[in-house]
């Protein structure tokens, strides 16, 4: 990545990262696998065009709008399972959710394999690296356990409710390691 630049949004600090043409990444500032920024520029949004873009859609997205994913070039770095994961989640409807195993399963009908592993697609969710765009939020555990978001529980539980999602089904597990 080349240029980052900051956004404050309702939720928290927010680094959002470019190569200049596309999108490469987008953390709140407390995130699990938070990368080492510092041989990026930091920058004015308005002086790359992809940032202020993604700064116009953030805004959006929390004035309760509802951009689309692919309005913005996205170039998320990361291997050919983990991209094929972060496309699955790019089609998730704005309010709506899926669950890690529907995620597995797709995947393992688009190869041909009888079976995907749940946990592999856990691991691709949270290593996505351009958060609320690449929607990972909208992944719940197959009983409604909100776990596994980077950006941390209490945050994924305030997306959610910005998108209208019923939470009267979904909870908090008590212990786990996706916490």
């Amino acid at each position: 990545m080349d240029y980052i630049t900051d956004y404050f949004s309702p939720l928290g600090e927010i680094t959002i990262a470019s190569d200049g043409q596309s999108l490469t990444g987008l953390w709140f500032k407390q995130q699990k696998y938070y990368p080492d920024l510092t041989q990026a520029k930091a920058v004015q949004a308005a002086e790359i065009p992809v940032l202020q873009a993604t700064w116009e859609w953030l805004d959006r997205y929390f004035a309760g709008e509802k951009p689309k994913t692919a309005e913005l070039p996205l170039a998320p770095v990361g291997g050919d399972f983990r991209q094929v994961v972060w496309q699955i989640l790019c089609e998730i409807p704005y309010g709506s959710l899926t669950t890690y195993g529907e995620i597995a399963k797709r995947i393992a009908t688009k190869r041909g394999l009888p079976k995907m592993s749940a946990r592999a697609v856990g691991g691709a969710v949270g290593h996505n690296p351009i958060s609320i765009i690449i929607p990972c939020h909208r992944v719940v555990g197959s009983n409604g356990s909100l776990t596994g978001y980077g950006g941390g529980i209490a945050t994924k539980v305030k997306l959610l409710t910005l998108e209208g999602v019923d939470m009267s089904k979904l909870f908090v597990p008590k212990k786990g390691t996706a916490l």
